[in-house]
């Protein structure tokens, strides 16, 4: 007769199926979208659906490819269509997001086995990659649209790090979307409403992501100033893609960290990371790369921080 052997925890404590919990982060995602496109207008939308629908057919085509049950109805390539989308300006040209899509679903996620062996969150790697590539296309931004100046401007982050004489955002404008920055970034109250509903769902953990904006925070206020501790936190943590990342990235389940205290490491490293790239990078914000570079530590923090195994023989 086999021998039962108990893995380490996690274990899964839930009566909600896969499927269930990533519909319900599609669900939490879509406050978001409705805002982005509401203050962005119908090129956001344009946007997101191609996304999407590119994340779903490059899906569909590269299990087919292999031979694998089509998932497509499983949520998650949904999820990384809307992540992708929702980490785009909301001008880039309609194959932007296509080619991300597909480089997201098919070199991120499929090319390591599909979903559940991936080390790098495929939305995040997709962008990445078209940074990389079509940078201009990456940092070319727009004020919402019912300013009457809709020229390209900067985002609060980059009017910072370039000194550029323009008027910052007010607390309240930053919180509400009212500035510059990607689909998905800029409206911090659309991006709360999902987030507190996964958390009292219980499909997210307050770990990562409170661990990561307040590291954010902390050093900004230290260090971000004319002076040691004279920075405008508040600021620094509303501005940017940090919600964004903090609640809806950085709390993957696949690439992110399974132990309580890898979960508190994993926001720490995230939040001195972005950090580093704001204040010593070339490029105003940091969220995607630290969130990346951590996703790539995830087997080792797991490794030094699993708890005592049991069951299995000497």
């Amino acid at each position: 007769m086999d021998k039962l052997i108990v893995s380490t925890s996690p274990h899964i404590k839930t009566k909600d199926s896969y499927k269930k919990i990533m519909w319900s982060v599609v669900l939490a995602l879509i406050p978001t979208g409705i805002a982005g496109v509401f203050i962005f207008g119908i090129s956001a939308l344009k946007v997101i659906v191609i996304a999407v629908i590119s994340s779903l057919l490059t899906e569909a085509f590269i299990q087919k490819l292999r031979n694998k049950k089509i998932t497509i109805f499983d949520g998650s390539s949904f999820i990384t269509g809307l992540l992708l989308a929702y980490n785009l300006p909301p001008k880039v040209p309609w194959w932007i997001p296509m080619i991300g899509s597909f480089f997201a679903i098919a070199i991120a996620k499929q090319a390591f086995g599909g979903l559940g062996h991936n080390i790098f969150n495929p939305a995040l790697a997709g962008r990445a990659f078209l940074l990389a590539s079509w940078p201009r296309y990456l940092t070319t931004w727009q004020y919402p649209r019912w300013h009457i100046d809709t020229l390209t401007t900067a985002t609060p982050l980059g009017i910072v790090k370039e000194k550029i004489p323009l008027n910052l955002p007010s607390y309240g404008k930053l919180f509400i979307g009212d500035k510059a920055g990607c689909i998905g970034e800029v409206c911090i109250l659309a991006i709360l409403l999902g987030a507190i509903f996964l958390l009292y769902k219980g499909y997210i953990r307050w770990y990562t992501p409170f661990t990561f904006i307040f590291t954010v925070g902390l050093l900004s206020w230290i260090f971000m100033g004319e002076g040691l501790f004279k920075g405008d936190w508040l600021f620094y943590i509303l501005s940017g893609g940090l919600f964004l990342g903090a609640f809806f990235m950085a709390t993957d389940y696949v690439t992110t960290p399974l132990t309580k205290k890898g979960k508190f490491i994993f926001g720490f490293g995230c939040g001195i990371l972005t950090f580093l790239i704001r204040k010593f990078g070339g490029y105003p914000e940091g969220v995607s790369y630290s969130i990346l570079i951590m996703n790539a530590f995830t087997p080792l923090i797991d490794r030094y921080t699993k708890t005592k195994k049991f069951g299995y023989k000497k």
